[in-house]
């Protein structure tokens, strides 16, 4: 008889630790659809990827996307704004499905979670006039590059700059943009948010990509073992790629049309 309980109770637990495991394992995907929403993380301080508007509202290009997926799996959306520090656990915990908050991927991220392609582009260039003929680091023989003093830009670009070039750095990005607008230097070595951020306030001396430093796109961050979360996304992306929605985006916020490379 005991021993008779004592097979029935493991095959119990067989079958909960089984239930268990599925459950653990179920797709993103599925619940989204059976609940009709799409929770998403977004930044709600980081000009143009996520801030409020004067209406009060969330806007930015994170948020853009962010309705583009909902749209896509036809859903509704709900925006959860987060920080740079709480975005990832919001994740992990199940209060969001999704993150898109200019996240980069490192090898510390993706021990933890997931990252679709990418879908929105963050780096360091070499930023001027669209008529000047610069197009890499030698093309800056003779010219004057302004920069941040101790920037990222300013390590990497001491890096690669041509013994010829001149670098004038300034003590703020302030300084930096302010000696660019008044012709003090030829280019700038900035972050392409910056320089969508000065585009945005002003349409002399307008900022255009002469080319990258440093590249570090923004991907979409979801939960470990979701495969069919990860190709909806996957694809969501891959066809806003091809019918012009993102770059229609990359225009609207970072006044730039999307890097093909990206």
């Amino acid at each position: 008889m005991h021993e008779r309980l004592a097979a029935l109770a493991r095959l119990l637990t067989g079958v909960l630790l089984a239930i268990g495991l599925a459950v653990a394992h179920a797709d993103g995907l599925d619940a989204i659809r059976k609940n009709g929403v799409l929770r998403v993380a977004v930044p709600q301080d980081f000009p143009p990827f996520g801030t409020v508007g004067p209406d009060l509202k969330p806007r930015g290009y994170d948020i853009d996307t962010a309705a583009l997926l909902a749209r896509e799996m036809g859903v509704r959306l709900e925006l959860v704004p987060v920080t740079s520090t709480n975005r990832i656990p919001f994740l992990t915990t199940g209060k969001v499905d999704l993150v898109v908050s200019s996240l980069g991927k490192n090898p510390d991220r993706e021990k933890v979670i997931d990252f679709s392609t990418a879908y929105a582009p963050f780096f360091n260039g070499v930023f001027g006039p669209a008529d000047l003929a610069v197009s890499k680091a030698g093309d800056l023989t003779g010219k004057v590059v302004g920069v941040t003093r101790g920037s990222v830009e300013d390590l990497e670009l001491t890096k690669i700059a041509p013994a010829t070039a001149t670098i004038k750095r300034f003590e703020d990005n302030n300084s930096t943009i302010q000696a660019y607008l008044t012709g003090q230097v030829a280019l700038i070595a900035t972050g392409n948010v910056v320089a969508a951020s000065v585009n945005e306030r002003t349409r002399l001396r307008r900022l255009d990509t002469r080319f990258l430093i440093k590249d570090s796109p923004c991907f979409i961050g979801m939960n470990k073992s979701e495969p069919a979360l990860m190709a909806e996304v996957n694809r969501i992306i891959a066809k806003s790629k091809k019918d012009g929605a993102l770059d229609d985006i990359s225009k609207k916020w970072l006044q730039a049309p999307l890097p093909a490379t990206l």
